[in-house]
């Protein structure tokens, strides 16, 4: 996982360049030098499977290509627009202000303004970088304790734009601070390069600059990690469980358990941010179990990981069931261990997890994991915070699968519950995050941004509707989203159709299809039509359609007659 350089960047420029057809439009504009960023970004994202068709805008043309409606930045209908206005730029602005006490405010104004009349003319996301946190030496130490100094007015200003960020959900805040705090402002910046070429960052700190850029649209377009699947012996605690005992084991304040101790800490957090846990490791279970349930000092427990699996199988395949169980894909996934050995096996079973190099120090494991940014995300609720119960809660579903002979009897002993709505204000988070998470069971794959779901619910020309799933074990939440558009007069169209996997095999599908029949004769049509766009993780509903009854009219096109259709036999209530 090491970070390419400047010049590998610029080979994969390349190599995107000879490519025949684009993912995605962007476009970057810049008061500084953005032409070798635009570059980085580019080969960064290539090398992670993505191809921007990035244009580059002239230097030092923001306010003007934001006026004109006829600019590149409109007639490029960008999908992401990145603004990197640097902190020499403002320092300059600063020292002919009058009024420099109100100089954040003022700035502020300025950008948000900005963001405003770009999305007011189209759909898109936009990315602004903070401004580096300059410090001029012009009051010392004293910066801070006066509104007269620049290092004040940067700092607020960052805070300001963070702050409006989050009512604007289409408007993402990247700070590269915290690059330059990781670099060091030698390795980041260089004023004799600003001043003879107008670049802020160095070609050495380019790549890491891109990859933070390349993270977030990765996330905001929906290829995320969702799930943390941890070794235990000298991973999650020093020592070996099995041989030292729960005494002998290494975890808390003390000596080499303090990093065990952090990195225990961070891995709780990202679960409560919405991150799965999961245990894989060659143990017997029991003695496994033994730390989670009787070290006064750990700070996780069993009830932080969503599967636990502890046996002397090798390692590859216990993923591949835990895979399966939490229904998950497999590049979603993020595996822990100290082992080279067993790092190695998995990496060669399955390419698709990503498999940390682990440093040999423990005392380095948190900082390297913190590095790679491996869970970046465009959008959070408060619906994240029950992941957790909620995949544990289809752990049991499963046990008790076993118990029945006729798979419909499963369903039925479920008392499955759904609840269906139009779109609301509430659910508004909910609705966008599955979006861009859901990769599998999704016909026609089209992201939604907060705002895009709120436009939908006002749009006349749209029917939506989300559905919740509970059944005895517990609540699904929200897993599954339609929209309908009014077509023409006769026909309504699928225009988004997803839902989560945690849910297939319940018959959800099917009372789907019957809702969408239901609507459509309630609204005086006689046909629907549906639309299947492959992408490559989303074979699995390659053939719904037809299995729903729909009738296939070539083109990837699907049609179901509503007068003649019978709605499908389910056991949701």
């Amino acid at each position: 996982m090491a970070e390419n350089s400047f010049l590998q960047l610029k080979k994969a420029e390349k190599a995107l360049l000879s490519e025949p057809s684009f993912d995605f439009r962007m476009v970057m504009m810049g008061d500084c030098a953005t032409q070798h960023i635009a570059t980085a970004i580019r080969g960064a994202a290539f090398l992670q499977g993505m191809r921007i068709d990035l244009l580059d805008a002239d230097y030092n043309q923001i306010d003007a290509m934001i006026i004109d409606q006829d600019s590149e930045l409109y007639t490029h209908q960008p999908q992401f627009v990145l603004l990197m206005m640097c902190g020499e730029q403002l320092e300059r602005a600063f020292r002919k202000a009058a009024d420099k006490k109100n100089f954040a405010e003022t700035w502020h104004e300025k950008i948000v303004s900005n963001w405003q009349t770009i999305s007011d003319r189209m759909q898109t996301n936009l990315i602004q970088f903070s401004f580096l946190e300059l410090n001029d030496a012009v009051f010392g130490d004293y910066a801070l304790k006066t509104e007269e100094s620049f290092l004040f007015q940067v700092k607020k200003l960052n805070y300001l734009l963070a702050c409006s960020c989050q009512s604007r959900k289409n408007v993402f805040f990247l700070d590269l601070n915290q690059t330059l705090l990781e670099l060091g402002r030698e390795r980041f910046s260089s004023e004799k390069l600003y001043y003879i070429a107008k670049m802020p960052i160095t070609t050495e700190a380019l790549p890491s600059v891109a990859k933070r850029v390349v993270d977030l649209i990765a996330a905001i377009r929906g290829r995320i990690k969702k799930c943390v699947i941890c070794d235990l012996d000298n991973t999650l605690w020093g020592g070996v469980i099995g041989d030292d005992g729960i005494q002998g084991i290494q975890v808390g304040e003390l000596g080499t358990g303090h990093a065990f101790e952090a990195l225990q800490t961070w891995l709780k957090a990202l679960k409560e941010r919405g991150i799965l846990l999961g245990v894989c490791s060659k143990n017997d279970e029991k003695n496994a179990k033994e730390p989670f349930l009787h070290h006064p000092e750990m700070v996780l427990s069993l009830d932080d990981f969503s599967i636990f699996v502890a046996n002397w199988e090798d390692k590859a395949s216990n993923l591949f069931f835990i895979q399966q169980t939490l229904n998950i894909g497999m590049d979603s996934i993020v595996f822990l261990d100290d082992n080279p050995f067993e790092r190695n096996l998995v990496r060669t079973a399955i390419p698709e997890i990503t498999v940390p190099e682990l440093p040999e120090d423990p005392a380095e494991y948190l900082p390297f994991l913190k590095r790679l940014n491996l869970f970046d995300t465009g959008s959070f609720s408060e619906a994240d915070k029950d992941r957790t119960r909620q995949y544990q809660a289809e752990a049991n579903r499963i046990v008790t699968q076993r118990q029945f002979e006729s798979y419909d009897d499963y369903l039925q002993s479920l008392e499955m519950v759904a609840t269906v709505s139009p779109f609301d204000e509430f659910q508004t988070p909910r609705i966008a995050q599955l979006t861009q998470r859901s990769n599998q069971f999704n016909l026609r794959t089209v992201r939604c941004t907060e705002d895009d779901v709120a436009r939908l619910a006002k749009d006349p020309d749209h029917i939506t509707r989300y559905f919740m799933l509970r059944d005895k074990f517990g609540d699904h939440g929200l897993i599954s989203v339609l929209v309908l558009k009014r077509q023409d007069a006769e026909t309504l169209f699928v225009e988004n159709w997803l839902m989560s996997c945690r849910v297939l095999k319940r018959g959800m599908e099917e009372y789907i299809v019957n809702t969408m029949a239901a609507i459509a004769r309630e609204e005086g049509f006689s046909r629907i039509m549906g639309e299947y766009l492959r992408t490559p993780k989303n074979n699995m509903v390659s053939d719904l359609y037809v299995r729903l009854g729909f009738t296939d009219v070539g083109n990837n096109q699907y049609v179901l007659d509503v007068n003649s259709y019978h709605p499908h036999r389910c056991f949701i209530k």
